[in-house]
């Protein structure tokens, strides 16, 4: 039998870090990717229709390196067995179980780094399953993979930094109607710039230098407000807020992106066998991992699915996890190099970045006891958050949230609960009167995705 590669899952900065260590190793990786080309959430690459407008949307500087990164990534992928359009929807034994072109294959792997990312963290409110409303990672990749705005009177609310970045992006390409809506205070991020400059002072002045952008006539920032419902009938036609006063108003606007910063995707690390552990601070659940990324005998994760940092903590990680895949290759328990001790401090540094940088923006936890029972949580299966509470309310014995999602379907739908989950966790927390830990975590299955009968036939006959 011939040698196995290793395996990557994730064309961002963290797989492909990683894919480029083990080549200048003399590895030949398996690169998996999900969508048709290379790049994270926040590296996205840009569509034909907006290639052109890539210093318009960037800046000079940044175009410039956008484009320098993006030719050493195909440069990286061109040696490896890359293989986009690649969905892994399980893992069985040490094998991915992977839909590509339609067609099943099952891959066996020796060495596997999960580098999934991150999605947006969503906190569920009246109104939000109305056309017109969109994740603020949503409202990117409409403008960056589909050339288009969401709407022309858009509001950007929540607590998270791509806030002010997808604003900035948007009035850099032409939309003159725009309300930020940021839910926490000023107060709340001058307490946490401290601790964000002495971890992130080059990404703290990056968020600034987009706050100064932003000062304009045309664009609106309200500080210290939370989205109380969204309002139309066939699409969206406004929303309200509520001031830190406790006054409301209404904000007339054809198109809505929000959210509360990131979650991680740890799916495709939970099947593969890694335990997790809870984050206060964070307020959320992480694969628990080495200073190396490896969360298991054959196993490693890296970027934000493994710990929240950002693209440059990524490609660390990433890289780091490759150093620990050549040593483990070697017989050595972790690699000891001056470049793998640097790689360990400036991904701890960055992370401990996102940590302060949760002070700035913080999850909104507390909405989840006052939301409305008709407040629909599950879009997939219209469970609301009545119903929730219903069934936390009838369940004998310990309150799990597990439970409360067989009980009510809330979870179960298209995306697996990549969206309701955040607040499935909170209201299942509030109605048990429980520590939101106390209650559990969503466990992962098979499929993660959708896929075709035939193929888990296949899978089951393989």
């Amino acid at each position: 039998m011939s040698e196995l590669h290793p395996v990557v899952i994730g064309a961002g900065p963290a797989g492909l870090a990683c894919a480029k260590a083990l080549l200048e190793a003399g590895l030949r990786p398996v690169v998996l990717e999900e969508n048709p080309r290379p790049g994270g959430q926040g590296t996205r690459r840009l569509s034909p229709l907006m290639t052109p407008e890539a210093e318009r949307l960037f800046g000079h500087a940044q175009a410039g390196a956008t484009a320098r990164r993006e030719a050493e990534e195909d440069r990286v992928l061109a040696a490896c067995d890359w293989r986009p359009g690649s969905l892994v929807w399980g893992i069985f034994d040490n094998r991915l179980a992977i839909l590509r072109d339609g067609r099943h294959d099952s891959l066996p792997y020796d060495r596997l780094l999960i580098a999934t990312g991150a999605t947006d963290r969503i906190m569920a409110f009246p109104g939000w399953t109305l056309p017109g409303v969109f994740s603020l990672g949503a409202a990117q990749v409409a403008l960056k993979q589909h050339a288009a705005f969401i709407g022309s009177r858009v509001v950007l609310a929540g607590a998270s930094p791509l806030l002010y970045l997808a604003a900035a992006q948007y009035l850099r390409m032409g939309v003159r109607h725009l309300t930020i809506v940021d839910a926490a205070s000023r107060a709340q991020k001058r307490r946490a710039a401290a601790g964000m400059a002495m971890t992130g002072l080059s990404t703290l002045i990056e968020g600034l230098r987009l706050l100064r952008e932003l000062r304009r006539p045309d664009v609106r920032r309200i500080d210290g407000a939370d989205l109380v419902r969204a309002i139309g009938g066939e699409r969206l036609e406004a929303v309200e807020i509520r001031h830190a006063s406790g006054r409301t108003e209404t904000l007339a606007c054809d198109a809505l992106a929000f959210g509360h910063g990131l979650r991680p995707e740890t799916q495709l690390a939970e099947l593969a066998g890694a335990r997790f552990s809870f984050h206060p601070q964070l307020r959320n659940w992480f694969p628990i991992i080495d200073a190396d990324g490896r969360a298991g005998q054959r196993l490693w994760l890296a970027g934000d699915g493994a710990m929240t940092g950002g693209r440059e903590a990524a490609a660390y990680s990433g890289r780091l996890a490759a150093l620990s895949m050549l040593a483990d290759r070697a017989g050595a328990a972790s690699p000891v190099t001056r470049e793998a001790r640097a790689l360990r401090r400036r991904a701890r540094r960055l992370r401990r970045f996102q940590v302060h940088s949760a002070g700035a923006f913080p999850w909104p936890h507390e909405q989840a006891a006052a939301m409305p029972d008709d407040t629909i949580i599950c879009r997939c299966e219209r469970v609301t958050a009545g119903e929730i509470r219903k069934a936390v309310s009838s369940t004998a014995g310990p309150v799990e949230i597990n439970r409360v999602k067989a009980i009510t379907r809330c979870g179960m739908g298209r995306c697996q609960a990549r969206f309701c989950g955040p607040t499935l966790q909170e209201l299942t927390a509030a109605a048990s009167g429980r520590p939101v830990e106390s209650v559990g975590r969503l466990r992962a299955q098979a499929p993660l995705r959708p896929i075709p009968v035939g193929s888990a036939d296949e899978e089951a006959r393989a």
